[in-house]
C-alpha cells in the first residue's frame, strides 16, 4: 500500500548559487558519505538531485517534524541506484507508521533536477 508520495524540482545554477554563496551548506544539508561515491566527489549537479529527494521525502511522510537533512542519506548501492538510509525521527516515524520501502527516482537535465519519492507499507506490524 502507497503511504505517500512526493515530488521535488530544484534549479540547478540556483542551488550553485548557494552552495558558492554558503561554503556550510553543503555540509548541513549532506552527510560526508553521501557526498561521494566510489571514492569521488559528486558533482553540484548530483548533489541538488539528493536534495530534491531529501524534500519529495518530507512531502511523501506529510510533514518535517523533528527531522533533520543527515536523518535521510541518499545513498548509492553498488550499481549506482538512489536509496535512502534513515535514522532518528524520521526512522521512528517510519516504523509507527509501517513505511517499510521507500523507493526514489532522481534526474537531472537541462538546468534541473528532480526527485520523485514512494513511501510504501505492506501493512505488516513491525
Amino acid at each position: 500500500m502507497i503511504v505517500g508520495i512526493g515530488v521535488d524540482i530544484v534549479d540547478l545554477a540556483r542551488f550553485e548559487r548557494a552552495a558558492a554563496r554558503t561554503p556550510r551548506l553543503l555540509p548541513r544539508l549532506f552527510a560526508d558519505s553521501e557526498r561521494t561515491w566510489e571514492g569521488r566527489v559528486l558533482s553540484l549537479r548530483s548533489l541538488a538531485a539528493r536534495f530534491a529527494a531529501k524534500e519529495a521525502l518530507i512531502k511523501a511522510i506529510g510533514h518535517s517534524d523533528g527531522v533533520f537533512w543527515h536523518d535521510m542519506r541518499v545513498m548509492a548501492d553498488e550499481r549506482g541506484n538512489p536509496r535512502f538510509e534513515t535514522s532518528g525521527a524520521l526512522t521512528e516515524w517510519l516504523v509507527q507508521n509501517r513505511v517499510d520501502s521507500l523507493h526514489v527516482s532522481l534526474s537531472h537535465d537541462a538546468g534541473l533536477a528532480i526527485a520523485y519519492v514512494v513511501a510504501e507499507s505492506t501493512g505488516a506490524p513491525q
